[in-house]
């Protein structure tokens, strides 16, 4: 290509025109097919004439942008004229495309795209935002704001580093990781809320990313009503979901430990998935997927929750490193075998936390956290035996429970003394 073609002085001219029209007729199709007042063409003239703005400077980017914001209202005056009252959600959305249109003459890229494509998203998203936020409790939208309290005023004000003289508590670093771990809850709850009725399984899956405890104490007492076959791919999904978040936490806090704990994960995962698909029993009861078992599950998230969740994962942070101390790693895993049964996910926490602060030892931490996992996927079985009273699901769980902990124990010692040549990219020295 000639060197003359490359130096165009028009083209980034070009590319920022185009990108605006891209932008105003991206959102102004979705009011065109909902046959607004606004539609594709206003859309794209919006998104032009803030470019135009951006291109020559500042001072005419304000004054078009006051200019939109005057023909907004001449366009709600028209359709209030004719008895149709006021569009706001257009007239929102015709002002966010200008402003879009606008940093795109200045030269973004990014932001401008992202805005218009997230404004033509909750554009066709009416109906199922308005039923998300109709269906919503009060406790929820309480749980919301607690949320947004407790990370954006409590924790910038938490004194930074540790406060006791052996240097085991950290308010920052602990009280950031219980938001995140509770905003995860938070978030797979509201996942749960949206989509759990379409299926036992799926509300299985989702309940266990929650609450795996929850999920097989409510599916072990409705074997009458859903059947054996149903609920066992319900509680094999829990399991599934639980090892998946015990992964992802690890993964965000402790990257470093990842590497000691993939291979026995990924194998317990994998066998987890297999198990809940391969063909069940027949004839064990009814199959009624529809019924969501889960119906009785209100938000994890609440104050009285939070602190409970903090102090499990600070008791368990506290004694595992203390064990670690004093007992060394056979203290600490002591430490995540009783957390796993107590709760998965703060031992998690605990163990990542520890580990991200070197405080443990990558490796140990990893292996910590594959502790905790089993015992986890374990103390799924007293709870079905002692709810459900089948001896058949109990024992057909058994076994697969069962083959899982065996699997992924065996992996964890595979990846741990198998040689380099094999598991070389998993084991660490």
């Amino acid at each position: 290509m000639p060197p003359t073609l490359l130096q165009w002085p028009y083209l980034p001219t070009l590319g920022r025109l185009a990108l605006a029209l891209g932008i105003g007729l991206f959102v102004g199709i979705e009011r065109e097919r909902r046959q607004k007042e606004a539609g594709a063409r206003t859309f794209a003239c919006a998104a032009l004439l803030g470019a135009i703005g951006g291109l020559l400077g500042d001072a005419f980017a304000l004054l078009i942008l006051g200019l939109l914001g005057l023909l907004v209202a001449l366009l709600n005056v028209d359709t209030m004229r004719r008895g149709e009252g006021i569009h706001i959600t257009t007239s929102a959305a015709l002002l966010l495309t200008g402003a879009a249109g606008t940093l795109a003459g200045q030269g973004h890229t990014f932001t401008p795209a992202v805005v218009g494509v997230a404004t033509a998203a909750f554009l066709a998203s009416k109906h199922p935002l308005s039923g998300f936020s109709l269906a919503l409790t009060e406790a929820e939208v309480r749980s919301a704001i607690l949320l947004a309290i407790l990370a954006c005023i409590v924790y910038p004000v938490l004194p930074v580093g540790t406060v006791d003289p052996w240097g085991l508590i950290d308010p920052q670093a602990a009280w950031i990781t219980v938001l995140l771990i509770a905003g995860m809850g938070f978030a797979n709850y509201i996942l749960l809320k949206l989509y759990g009725a379409r299926g036992i399984q799926l509300t299985g899956f989702l309940g266990g990313l929650v609450n795996s405890k929850v999920v097989v104490t409510e599916l072990a007492a409705r074997v009458p009503l859903v059947g054996q076959e149903v609920v066992y791919r319900g509680i094999v999904l829990a399991t599934a979901a639980m090892l998946l978040r015990n992964a992802v936490i690890l993964a965000i806090l402790a990257p470093a430990a990842v590497r000691s704990a993939a291979a026995p994960l990924g194998v317990m995962l994998a066998g987890a998935g297999l198990a809940a698909y391969l063909r069940g029993e027949r004839g064990v009861g009814p199959t009624d997927t529809t019924a969501s078992p889960l119906a009785t599950m209100t938000s994890p998230f609440s104050l009285t929750a939070t602190l409970k969740f903090g102090g499990i994962f600070l008791l368990l942070q506290i004694t595992g490193a203390l064990a670690q101390r004093a007992l060394g790693h056979a203290g600490f895993y002591t430490v995540s075998l009783v957390g796993g049964l107590v709760s998965s996910a703060s031992a998690v926490a605990s163990v990542a936390n520890l580990t991200a602060t070197h405080a443990l030892a990558p490796h140990a931490g990893g292996v910590g956290v594959v502790i905790t996992s089993l015992a986890s996927t374990l103390v799924s079985l007293p709870l079905v035996a002692r709810l459900a009273g089948e001896r058949r699901l109990t024992r057909r769980l058994a076994r697969t429970l069962g083959a899982l902990a065996v699997l992924g124990a065996a992996a964890a010692v595979a990846a741990e003394f198998a040689p380099t040549v094999v598991f070389g990219h998993l084991a660490l020295p």
